[in-house]
């Protein structure tokens, strides 16, 4: 099937943007991920808008720093990367794949090969022009263990490439793949004379919208426009800074007083403290790009129990953190998915709720009256809040654990080499996309190497068969997925509590700023009134 071109859309549509000073002001604990509102031109003074205009530079308020190391790997901070380049395609809110460097495509009847066309009038930003050759490079480079992508195993699953001329590809698969759109809007296509530049930070040479102007290691990423961009007249901006601001109360300030004008990293219980102000809109986005977790070592007894770790499980108020530690933004749920996902069910999302008396008694029947252990976190305001609140549901059940707070890049580390303690909290994705690339590629999750060193011949049959399935959306392939869900939930290595999605806190006088599935900010039709 050879897919049509579609033109961009410059708003998603499952999104909501509101004011409290107008109409359909949030109501703290609402469930976001069932909203499918588009943007209100109401939410917006329409006096202050004639349509897009050139010209002025973008402030974006960051809580960390841009770690180039970790530029292929889904890190913490990927707001830059759609900034700098491409991908083959991006994903609409039903996940139907559209054009970006990919014009068309035209999958195999075995589903073992899929044709791409790509642009002819793309070039990276010192002049080069994009070919087929690039794709085929920045398949492998995400194929290379020592970039540490989570989606190197889909990477792995193209195994040939067949040129036709510079600008038309055909790659050939080991299996049917049923995320393999996921890997193309995640897959950005790097210069390949320059990769061991870019994961220094010293080049940063792409096809994007914008070019590297200046890292400033723990202060700043500075961009301008690029004038050879694809797109006619885009980017409308003339640069874009994402400026380290660690702190939220100094994070929120910077946007109050204008030297900001947009950010993501605004805590969920801090919201309120910005919605009021008529000069700042939030926007939520609600398709579920991350979900905050309980994380278990299965290696670390007694957490090598299955037992004591659904113990856990039940011990988790989760509509309590929801609510005081990330001001009810989100969907408290045991289960990953978000209410877009395919995989979603409201009974997966309500199959552990908090009962603390049935942990008490499954603790015990495990032999364990008290548990003690440490619990890393994230050293940031929402991540502590969120620590804290399991630490106080846990010990009522009997488990006592020691606070560890960690810099959010010695956490990812450690996520990544699995070398976590026997419990923390962190964030995860990949439950926004399609099912079967939460447990192929999620470092929490991955079937074949997770964070939790969890390994069962059965959830490595049932993942590789969502995964390998034909027919995306069929009876079977939903039933597939299921199992999956089955299994983590069963064996709750991973225990999640609330299903987030992206809260953005931006000046009124920006339009057009958004996220693609994987977090990455694209301002091609950006601009400031």
């Amino acid at each position: 099937m050879t897919e049509p071109y579609l033109s961009p859309s410059p708003h998603p549509s499952r999104r909501s943007t509101l004011r409290a000073t107008g109409v359909g002001a949030l109501l703290l604990g609402s469930v976001l991920t069932g909203c499918r509102s588009a943007v209100s031109a109401s939410s917006y003074r329409a006096e202050d808008d004639s349509g897009p205009r050139r010209g002025g530079t973008v402030s974006v308020a960051i809580n960390s720093d841009f770690t180039p190391s970790l530029l292929f790997s889904q890190s913490s901070q990927p707001l830059q990367n759609r900034l700098l380049f491409n991908t083959l395609t991006r994903f609409d809110d039903a996940l139907k794949p559209h054009p970006e460097l990919a014009t068309s495509w035209t999958y195999a009847k075995d589903g073992r090969s899929i044709t791409l066309r790509l642009r002819n009038d793309v070039t990276y930003h010192d002049g080069r022009r994009f070919t087929a050759d690039d794709v085929i490079f920045a398949v492998r480079n995400l194929q290379d263990p020592q970039h540490a992508a989570q989606l190197r195993a889909t990477a792995a699953a193209i195994t040939g490439f067949e040129k036709r001329g510079d600008h038309e590809l055909v790659l050939k698969l080991a299996h049917p793949v049923t995320n393999l759109f996921d890997l193309f809007e995640f897959m950005i296509i790097p210069d390949r004379h320059t990769v061991a530049q870019a994961v220094t930070g010293k080049t940063l040479n792409g096809t994007g919208p914008f070019r590297l102007k200046k890292w400033s290691p723990g202060s700043s990423l500075s961009l301008t426009r690029n004038d050879r961009y694809f797109r006619p007249g885009r980017p409308y901006l003339d640069a874009v800074e994402l400026r380290v601001i660690p702190q939220a109360e100094a994070l929120i300030s910077s946007l109050r007083s204008g030297q900001s004008q947009l950010s993501f990293q605004v805590p969920g219980k801090s919201i309120r403290t910005v919605r009021d102000n008529p000069d700042l809109v939030v926007t939520t986005y609600d398709t579920g790009a991350g979900a905050s977790y309980l994380g278990v070592n299965t290696t670390i007894a007694p957490f090598d129990d299955k037992t004591v770790r659904q113990a856990l499980a039940w011990s988790v108020d989760r509509e309590r953190i929801l609510k005081q530690s990330l001001g009810g933004y989100g969907l408290a749920s045991a289960a990953p998915w978000p209410k877009s996902s395919p995989a979603y069910t409201e009974a997966n999302r309500t199959h552990y709720t908090y009962d603390p008396a049935k942990a008490r008694r499954l603790l015990k029947s495990a032999g364990h009256s008290r548990l003690t252990a440490p619990l890393l976190h994230l050293n940031s305001p929402e991540s502590t809040a969120i620590a804290e609140a399991v630490q106080y549901d846990l010990q009522q059940a009997g488990v006592r654990v020691t606070l560890q707070p960690t810099d959010p890049a010695t956490a990812q580390k450690k996520l990544i080499s699995q070398d976590m303690p026997a419990l923390w909290t962190m964030d995860h994705g990949f439950a926004q996309v399609q099912p079967a690339t939460l447990a192929v590629s999620a470092y929490p999750f991955n079937e074949a190497k997770n964070t939790s060193k969890y390994r069962s011949e059965h959830y490595t049959k049932v993942v590789r068969e969502a995964w390998t399935a034909a027919g995306a959306g069929t009876a079977r392939q939903h039933a597939l997925e299921q199992r999956v869900s089955d299994v983590l939930l069963d064996e709750a290595f991973i225990i999640d509590l609330v299903v987030q999605g992206s809260v953005q806190v931006a000046s009124s006088k920006l339009r057009g700023a958004t996220l693609n599935k994987f977090l990455y900010l694209n301002l091609d039709d950006a601009y400031l009134v």
